[in-house]
């Protein structure tokens, strides 16, 4: 995410917002990974648009290796379906740009990332058009975030849907920040089903 632009002969502008935003991912993303490491919690995650973002903002943070089991950069709309496993036919009537897609996009992951000595217990993915122009009809700059939790009661999935404004980097930069938020409110439920074993 770009937090500086050129200013006078050169100089860099710090643009505040931008700032802000890479602190709040900072924070985010320390914050996940303590707490899921603590909760013996795991992760996978499935990415469209961002193109591996989530993933390596995680793995940034020390203890991430005790967390994050398997990250799958699903650009093309057929490896969707190939890998992940999202229904082709809800590819075919939607297409990938699509909450319903992100959710079992989501799913997919967590499936890959299960195991025969583990599960995983959270799978999140993305999904969305960086621009800069429109795809499918859909406008840049629209994305959604799909995720699935696995629980002491069963499976618990949710997604929401965003439009940013800004170029490539900032969309996929929104789109992260939501990707992260949705982990951080994932990890708040006290009902989540842990695993003591994970990578190393």
């Amino acid at each position: 995410m770009t937090d500086a632009s050129a200013g006078p002969r050169g100089q860099q502008r710090v643009v505040p917002g931008a700032v802000a935003a890479v602190r709040a991912i900072a924070e985010l993303s320390g914050s996940i990974v303590a707490r899921a490491a603590a909760r013996g919690v795991t992760i996978a995650i499935a990415e469209s648009l961002t193109g591996g973002l989530v993933a390596a903002t995680l793995v940034r943070t020390p203890g991430a290796s005790g967390v994050l089991r398997l990250g799958v950069v699903a650009y093309a709309t057929e490896m969707k379906h190939e890998v992940l496993r999202v229904p082709a036919s809800l590819l075919a009537e939607r297409g990938p740009v699509d909450a319903d897609v992100a959710i079992a996009m989501a799913r997919g992951v967590r499936e890959l990332a299960a195991t025969d000595r583990a599960t995983c217990t959270i799978g999140v993915a993305t999904t969305g058009v960086a621009g800069p122009g429109p795809q499918d009809g859909h406008p840049p700059g629209e994305f959604h975030i799909g995720i699935e939790v696995e629980t002491v009661a069963g499976r618990v999935v949710g997604s929401s849907s965003h439009q940013a404004t800004g170029d490539r980097e900032a969309v996929r930069g929104a789109a992260l920040l939501a990707a992260l938020r949705h982990l951080d409110e994932a990890l708040r439920r006290s009902d989540l089903q842990t695993h003591s074993e994970s990578t190393p």
